[in-house]
């Protein structure tokens, strides 16, 4: 079978196409048939050799994935499935197991499911579990045209909240609204914009996934008992700091979301996090936008499409027609 291959870490310009014996599951796997893969940052740190997982080359990349069920327990046959991984997915045919693979709902395509696994859970993750959010409250997202970025508008509308899109572009805005926000403003002067449309109180939740130096004016732009989640450092600015007292003045907060390593080690979690998903998904909610979509070929070139910040939603390659 073909698989999408890291050689060496010199970057994704050297991701290859490779011939690679077909996985034999075990007893208690799935064997699936990849229709598509989504394109994500652990995929461009994978090809780097910078990220926290640092598997030897030859190594298959490949996040979320999404295709039919070809055997194993839990699914039938043909049965549509997306799922989700630290690395691997790229390839014609993969493992899985009931912990990592989900039924997909009618309503979406195989472009569309391989954003749900990483970024929606990603986004319900932050937003509920360690945000807390509440019906009603405002949640402002960087980096809103992006995959995390339009995954956190939906989830937090499913959830119940007023969104902000933050964007840099008119053509980001654009999307950001399609996307479902009910508000969109740009990066510069966000604090301002972001306090003048909540009446000067501020939001209730940043979800920040870019950093760097609009770190500061995110905590700025919080509502007392407000909350900066901090998802990703985008920006590549490095890591900002913050002194304390800042925190205590109006009893603000900043929490960490690392939903992979929390995930992968609690078993059970990642099922109860679809259900709250499916809902929404069949309410019309949850509909991720699909950006560019690649052949096999060009997964590097997605890649460097997303280091440039050149892309909008969910970048897609396709393994199959």
């Amino acid at each position: 079978m073909r698989a999408l291959q890291v050689l060496d870490t010199t970057g994704p310009a050297d991701i290859a196409v490779q011939e690679v014996p077909d996985p034999t599951p075990a007893e208690h796997e799935v064997l699936v048939e990849v229709h598509t893969v989504g394109v994500s940052f652990p995929d461009l740190l994978l090809s780097k050799g910078q990220y926290q997982l640092k598997p030897t080359p030859p190594f298959t990349v490949g996040v979320d994935f999404a295709g039919t069920v070809v055997s194993g327990p839990g699914f039938a046959p043909g049965q549509r499935v997306a799922g989700v991984g630290g690395y691997g997915g790229a390839a014609e045919l993969v493992t899985g197991t009931t912990e990592n693979l989900f039924a997909l709902p009618d309503e979406i395509t195989f472009d569309e499911a391989v954003a749900l696994p990483m970024n929606y859970l990603t986004a319900l993750f932050a937003l509920d579990e360690r945000g807390g959010l509440q019906p009603g409250e405002t949640v402002l997202v960087h980096g809103a045209a992006g995959g995390v970025g339009t995954a956190t508008l939906q989830v937090a509308k499913g959830l119940g909240a007023r969104t902000i899109a933050v964007v840099s572009t008119d053509e980001k805005a654009d999307f950001a609204r399609r996307a479902g926000a009910d508000e969109v403003i740009r990066v510069e002067g966000f604090k301002d914009a972001a306090r003048a449309l909540t009446g000067g109180k501020g939001v209730d939740v940043v979800l920040d996934v870019v950093g760097g130096s609009l770190f500061l004016d995110s905590l700025r732009s919080l509502a007392p008992q407000g909350r900066v989640l901090v998802v990703g450092f985008a920006a590549g600015e490095g890591i900002p700091e913050v002194k304390v007292n800042r925190l205590l003045l109006n009893n603000t907060d900043v929490r960490g979301v690392g939903w992979g390593e929390y995930a992968f080690s609690h078993p059970g979690y990642m099922a109860r996090q679809w259900e709250q998903i499916v809902p929404m998904i069949t309410a019309g909610i949850v509909k991720p936008p699909v950006g560019k979509v690649y052949p096999m070929e060009q997964f590097g070139q997605a890649l460097i499409d997303m280091d440039n910040r050149a892309t909008l939603g969910k970048s897609v390659v396709r393994l199959r027609g």
